[in-house]
């Protein structure tokens, strides 16, 4: 399945930027198409539905591209997938895009933690940080955990960055048992 989903990611990825489209835009579009696929079962069930004909399952695609405002490119992707009997890997696609275009503009995704909700000042001089360490943009997301009593915790794709009053107490007990 990630093979599938990475394919199609890249090749739209290509079209995104190639076209240079507005890459945040052309994942809003497919982010829209995502949510209605899966909130809406009669949805679902007529796009993976294979005694359905395409051109009426391209029709109720069509009306929704115009009712939402998505532009032509994410129709376009969403016509291939629905002629390739490949809807069902949307929400798979739509992760691999992201991180795809992501990894082409030179972005970094970090999930940071803290003891305590970070004011906007503590969150820039954050990023910043992180942007120098990595050497990319970042996007960062945030959410708390008091367990780590104070500081942060940054990850960004595997690489972890512990700067809590919880990692560093567990580095002193680690050097006292040794």
């Amino acid at each position: 399945m990630a093979s599938v989903a990475s394919t199609y990611a890249r090749a739209f990825a290509d079209v995104v930027l190639n076209a240079r489209l507005d890459p945040n835009r052309a994942i809003g579009g497919l982010q829209e198409i995502v949510r209605l696929f899966t909130e809406s079962a009669d949805l679902r069930s007529v796009w993976q539905n294979p005694a359905v004909p395409a051109d009426q399952k391209r029709k109720l695609l069509d009306a929704i591209v115009q009712q939402e405002g998505i532009d032509r490119p994410v129709r376009n992707l969403m016509a291939v997938l629905i002629d390739h009997r490949r809807v069902h890997f949307l929400p798979a696609i739509l992760e691999q895009l992201e991180k795809e275009l992501d990894a082409r503009m030179g972005f970094a995704e970090a999930q940071i933690s803290s003891a305590r909700e970070l004011a906007a000042p503590e969150k820039q001089a954050l990023e910043a940080q992180v942007a120098k360490v990595t050497g990319k943009k970042v996007r960062a997301s945030y959410g708390l955990d008091p367990s780590l009593l104070g500081g942060a915790v940054v990850r960004v794709g595997s690489t972890i960055y512990d700067g809590s009053v919880k990692g560093q107490l567990e580095k002193i007990r680690e050097a006292i048992s040794s």
